[in-house]
C-alpha cells in the first residue's frame, strides 16, 4: 500500500528516476516481485516496490490519459476515474458556470478538465487521492490558483455549496475492491448528491452505465450515457440548468448525440440488404427507435434493437453490415453453408439468441481459407443466422 510519504518520495526527482529505471524492465503484474528485487538493489524496497507499481499502473493508464508517464495513480482510485476525454465532455457541460466543484475528486480525472477550463474546488475524504491529484496537477502545470483541494466529508453537517455553482460528482462505487450494485451503497449515496442537486445551480453526477433505470426516472435529470469508440463508458445524470432533455446518447471522440424520448412502435420490415447495430449508448438511454426514424430504418422485431434499411446508412450512431445472406438457424445448416463458401474462420455474433457461440464455434470444425460473420438472432420467434460483413 502507498502511503503519502511514499507519493511524495515518487513525486521527487530521485523518484520520478526510479519510476523510469522500472518502466524500463517492463513490469506486469505476474513480474511484480522479480521486478522489485531488481530494482532494490538501486533503492530502498519500499520505494522500489512503489516504483515498480506505478510502472504497471502508468501503462494501464495510458488508455484514459495521453499524459499517463507523467502522472501518479492509485490502483483502486484509477479503475473508477474518468478518462481525459470523457473529462474535457464533462468540462464543456459545465463551462458556462462559476464557481466548480468536483465532489469526490478520487486522483482528479475530472478535477484536472475542470481545471483546464479555470478554477475548481476539488473535494475528496481520502487525503492520499488528494496527495496523488495535487503532484498530477503540478505535473500537468494545473497548479496554483487553478485548483483548490481540500479534505473533507459531504456527509457533515452545515456542509454547503454556493447556489450558483457548478458541480460535478463522483461517488465512489467500489467497497472493499468490490463494484456495489445499487445506488443506495454510493459512497455517499445517489439520494445524498441529488439532494444537493437541488440547491446548486447545476450538476452532473456520475453512476454506473449499468444503473437500473427505475433508480434515476423518480430524479427529474436528464440521462445520459456515453459511450467512447464504440465501448460504453458512463452514465451522468444532469440537474438544474445542465438538464436540456429527458435522455441522451453522446458517442466520443466526435460528440455526435441524440436525445428526446423513445418514439412510438415502428412498423416492423422484413430483413433488407443492409443491418444496422445501435451504438451501446443509443441501447442504454432507450432511443432505438427514435434513431431509426432519424436514419430512415426499421426494426426487424419490436424486441429487438436491430434496425434494416435498403441502402447503406451513414451514421455514427450505427455500425451498418451488408446482409448476404439470411438462413433458419440450424447447426447442421449453418456448417453446410459456411463450408460452401469455404470459410474456415467465422465470427459469430448473437443478437437475442440463447445459443452458446463459443461453444458453437467449436463445433463448425470449419476449414476452409475465407472468413465470415455470422449473427445468431430470433425473428418473430424463429431463429435465424445472419451471414453479414461490415460495410467499412
Amino acid at each position: 500500500m502507498l502511503d503519502g510519504e511514499s507519493i511524495g518520495w515518487l513525486d521527487s526527482d530521485s523518484g520520478r528516476e526510479a519510476m523510469a529505471q522500472a518502466e524500463s524492465m517492463d513490469p506486469r503484474e505476474e513480474s511484480f516481485l522479480v521486478v522489485s528485487q531488481r530494482l532494490t538493489r538501486l533503492w530502498p524496497e519500499p520505494l522500489a516496490r512503489a516504483a515498480v507499481e506505478q510502472a504497471i499502473l502508468r501503462r494501464r493508464a495510458r488508455a484514459k490519459f495521453p499524459r499517463a508517464r507523467e502522472m501518479l495513480f492509485l490502483r483502486e482510485a484509477l479503475e473508477q476515474s474518468t478518462g481525459q476525454r470523457v473529462a474535457e465532455y464533462h468540462a464543456r457541460r459545465l463551462a458556462a458556470l462559476s464557481p466548480q466543484f468536483d465532489l469526490g475528486c478520487g486522483i482528479g480525472g475530472d478535477a484536472l478538465a475542470l481545471a483546464a477550463n479555470g478554477p475548481v474546488v476539488a473535494i475528496d475524504l481520502d487525503p492520499l487521492r488528494l496527495h496523488v491529484l495535487r503532484a498530477n496537477a503540478r505535473a500537468l502545470g494545473l497548479g496554483g490558483s487553478r485548483l483548490q483541494l481540500l479534505q473533507g466529508d459531504l456527509f457533515r453537517p452545515g456542509w454547503r455549496l454556493p447556489p450558483r455553482a457548478g458541480v460535478f460528482a463522483d461517488p465512489g462505487r467500489r467497497r472493499h475492491g468490490r463494484r456495489v450494485h445499487t445506488s443506495a451503497a454510493y459512497e455517499p449515496p445517489l439520494g445524498h448528491l441529488a439532494g444537493v442537486a437541488g440547491k446548486v445551480t447545476g450538476m452532473g453526477i456520475k453512476v454506473s452505465p449499468g444503473i437500473d433505470r427505475r433508480e434515476t426516472d423518480a430524479l427529474g435529470a436528464e440521462v445520459e450515457f456515453v459511450s467512447e469508440d464504440g465501448d460504453l463508458r458512463e452514465c451522468v445524470l444532469w440537474f438544474g440548468a445542465l438538464r436540456t432533455t429527458a435522455s441522451r446518447a453522446t458517442l466520443l471522440p466526435g460528440g455526435h448525440s441524440i436525445d428526446g424520448v423513445e418514439a412510438p412502435g415502428l412498423p416492423v420490415s422484413p430483413i433488407l440488404g443492409y443491418l444496422c447495430e445501435p451504438d451501446p449508448a443509443v441501447l442504454r438511454a432507450g432511443l432505438v427507435r427514435r434513431l431509426a426514424e432519424q436514419i430512415g430504418a426499421s426494426q426487424i422485431d419490436p424486441q429487438l434493437a436491430l434496425l434494416t434499411a435498403d441502402r447503406q446508412i451513414a451514421s455514427p450512431f450505427v455500425v451498418t453490415n451488408r446482409v448476404l445472406d439470411v438462413l433458419p438457424f440450424s447447426e447442421k445448416s449453418l456448417r453446410a453453408e459456411l463450408r460452401r463458401r469455404g470459410v474456415g474462420r467465422v465470427t459469430l455474433k448473437k443478437r437475442g439468441s440463447a445459443v452458446d457461440t463459443e461453444a458453437l464455434g467449436r463445433r463448425l470444425r470449419l476449414t476452409g481459407e475465407a472468413k465470415a460473420t455470422v449473427l445468431l438472432t430470433r425473428v418473430q420467434g424463429k431463429p435465424l443466422a445472419l451471414i453479414i460483413e461490415p460495410t467499412t
